[in-house]
């Protein structure tokens, strides 16, 4: 199964969280002190907002995968179209352990590919260098 991911930066979270708690009819599935998500069967997506400091709005797009053959799949897809690509692996992001890659479209909009394997108390790290066409929270340069 692959799952629509979806990340807003927000400058007032619990604010955020009420509006979303009424629009999914739902409570976040993690909730941080700067962090929100819900992984919502109906409408089938992951959800989640980040407390910023920055300009708030739509932070990236992305696609969730539950299966390494369905992460293969997508990832080679990857490889196939043209765009500035970040291949992450292994990492540790909003506050889960995942193997993701990156890709921006031609609008520069960040597309993350990934594969979550647990969970994690930190939200981000600190790990490669990204290129400056994909840019996004949890990304590296994001991070730096």
């Amino acid at each position: 199964m692959k799952r629509l991911h979806i990340n807003v930066k927000v400058q007032d979270l619990e604010t955020s969280i009420a509006f979303y708690e009424g629009l999914f009819a739902s409570k976040p599935t993690v909730l941080k002190s700067d962090y929100a998500k819900w992984m919502l069967d109906d409408p089938l997506v992951n959800f989640s907002i980040n407390l910023s400091n920055e300009e708030s709005g739509i932070e990236h797009l992305g696609i969730q995968v539950d299966t390494e053959p369905e992460r293969n799949e997508l990832f080679n897809r990857l490889d196939k179209i043209e765009g500035k690509q970040f291949k992450e692996g292994e990492t540790v992001c909003c506050y889960a352990q995942s193997t993701k890659s990156w890709i921006a479209d031609p609008q520069g909009v960040s597309w993350e590919i990934f594969q979550t394997h647990g969970a994690s108390e930190v939200n981000k790290i600190v790990s490669q260098q990204v290129s400056e066409s994909v840019n996004s929270c949890c990304t590296p340069e994001a991070k730096a």
